[in-house]
C-alpha cells in the first residue's frame, strides 16, 4: 500500500475473491472507489476475513456430520474423517493468524497512509479476525472432543465384547471341569459304571450354566 496505489498478488487466479470488489471498482459511484488507498486496503482484508467464516461454516457443517457419524456407530472412515477435519483446521489456522497481526501492525503503525477516520474499519475487521480465532479454538476443542468420544466408543465396545467372551467362557467352564473329570483314565469314577451317568454328567453340564446365566441376569452382568 501506497499513497495512491494499492498493489495486491494471488497465486490461484482460478479462486477470485475479489472479483465482485473489481466490479464494484469499475462503477463511477462506487463508494471504495472514491476513498483513499487505506480503505481499499481494508476492503481487501474485509474480503479475506468474511471468507474465512464461509469456510468455517462449511466446516462446522461437517463436523456435526462427523460427530453425528460417530454416535450412531464408530469406524475407520469416522477416524479418517476426524484426522481430515483436523489437518484442515490446521491449515486455516496458519492462514487467520497472519491477518490479524497484519492488522494490529498496521494499528500500532502511526503510518500517514492510514487515516484517522478509516482507523475505525481497521478496528472492526481486527475484531472479526479475533472472532474467527476464536471460532477456530472452538472448533479445535470440538474435533478433541469427537477423538476423545471415538476412543470411548471404541473402548466401550471392546469391553461389550471382552464381556461377552467372559460370559461364553463362565458358561463353558462347568462343562470342561465335568467332562475333564469323567475323562481321567481312573479306575475308579463315580456314576461311570452306571448306564444313566452318563445323563446326569450331561444334564449337569446344561444345568449349571444356565443357572450361572440366571445368577448373571439377576445381578444385571449383562
Amino acid at each position: 500500500m501506497g499513497k495512491n496505489f494499492v498493489i495486491t498478488f494471488q497465486d490461484d487466479p482460478s479462486r477470485d475473491l475479489f472479483n465482485a470488489l473489481r466490479e464494484r471498482l469499475k462503477l463511477s459511484t462506487s463508494k471504495t472507489r472514491g476513498k483513499e488507498a487505506d480503505y481499499l486496503y481494508y476492503t481487501l482484508i474485509d474480503t479475506i476475513v468474511d471468507h474465512y467464516f464461509i469456510v468455517m461454516d462449511k466446516l462446522r457443517d461437517r463436523i456435526e456430520d462427523v460427530e453425528e457419524e460417530i454416535v450412531r456407530g464408530t469406524n475407520k472412515r469416522s477416524l479418517a474423517l476426524i484426522n481430515v477435519l483436523r489437518k484442515e483446521l490446521i491449515v486455516l489456522k496458519r492462514s487467520i493468524y497472519p491477518v490479524r497481526d497484519v492488522v494490529s501492525g498496521l494499528l500500532k503503525s502511526d503510518s500517514e497512509l492510514l487515516t484517522q477516520f478509516n482507523e475505525r474499519f481497521y478496528k472492526d475487521v481486527y475484531d472479526h479476525v479475533v472472532q474467527a480465532i476464536d471460532l477456530v479454538e472452538n472448533y479445535r476443542d470440538m474435533i478433541m472432543g469427537m477423538q476423545d468420544l471415538y476412543i470411548s466408543n471404541v473402548n466401550l465396545k471392546m469391553n461389550e465384547v471382552m464381556k461377552v467372551m467372559a460370559i461364553v467362557t463362565c458358561v463353558l467352564a462347568p462343562a470342561t471341569v465335568i467332562g475333564g473329570i469323567f475323562g481321567m483314565n481312573f479306575q475308579v469314577i463315580p456314576l461311570s459304571g452306571q448306564h444313566w451317568g452318563f445323563w446326569i454328567a450331561v444334564g449337569a453340564m446344561f444345568i449349571i450354566p444356565a443357572w450361572m446365566l440366571m445368577m448373571f441376569k439377576r445381578r444385571g452382568w449383562f
